[in-house]
């Protein structure tokens, strides 16, 4: 299996408040990897040094082989590194599908904008069936089905989840989980950002952990659930 993702002793900080030490991941063709940890452990700083919205103090970031830490967002969207954030942040005055027609502006991808729509409302019928509809009027989860759909528009190669079971009730989260299953059978790979800690684990296979900033744990999502300190700090065992 070869690296899409590799992630190098990358240091980020707010001003003057350290907010990652010296974190090194790798995510490989394929595979759905889980980043896990409290809040404030720096998960979402981790993924926006690799969205570009944060530049790190050192370290590299390797995405298909090109160094990426440097680039400008749009650039990193156009290599096939998209995220999608923690909260939605769809656009609540326009319908479904200019939502998701907004998620295809690169240039390279409007020329297959209808077939990769069709993709997409393949895996989620029911946006199709409310493409007309305002999003900020859709429910929690159709609401969080409208945000990957439109990062799937974008033709990722890597997608990155952030939250995506934040706010939801249960058969949701499930719904949300079993989604981001049929993506990456689909050929997408995945880096998910998620507290819920076994969920997460039971769809990816591999992980790792953060805490305060460092990667203090990694392995194969099995071992990881196993894991007698995983068990006891974020499953309640």
């Amino acid at each position: 299996m070869s690296v899409l993702l590799e992630v190098a002793s990358i240091v980020a900080a707010y001003g003057q408040v350290r907010a990652l030490w010296d974190v090194s991941l790798t995510v490989g063709e394929g595979e759905i990897v889980t980043l896990l940890g409290a809040n404030g452990a720096g998960k979402t700083t981790t993924m926006r040094v690799l969205s570009g919205l944060l530049r790190p103090q050192s370290g590299t970031v390797t995405f298909a082989g090109e160094a990426i830490h440097r680039l400008p967002a749009p650039r990193i969207v156009e290599a096939g590194l998209v995220q999608i954030p923690e909260g939605r942040r769809l656009w609540p005055r326009m319908t479904v599908l200019e939502n998701l027609e907004l998620g295809a502006y690169v240039p390279a991808l409007r020329a297959r904008r209808q077939e990769t729509l069709d993709w997409v409302l393949s895996l989620f019928p029911r946006l199709g069936e409310r493409r007309t509809q305002l999003a900020g009027t859709l429910s929690g989860g159709e609401q969080q089905m409208l945000a990957i759909g439109r990062g799937l528009m974008s033709r990722p190669r890597l997608l990155m989840l952030d939250e995506p079971s934040l706010g939801l009730a249960p058969i949701l989260v499930r719904e949300v989980f079993n989604i981001i299953k049929q993506i990456n059978a689909r050929g997408v790979t995945v880096l998910l950002v998620e507290q819920n800690v076994r969920q997460a684990l039971e769809i990816a296979h591999r992980g790792y952990v953060l805490e305060t900033g460092r990667i203090v744990r990694s392995g194969s999502a099995p071992d990881l659930l196993d894991d007698p300190e995983i068990k006891r700090a974020y499953l309640g065992l």
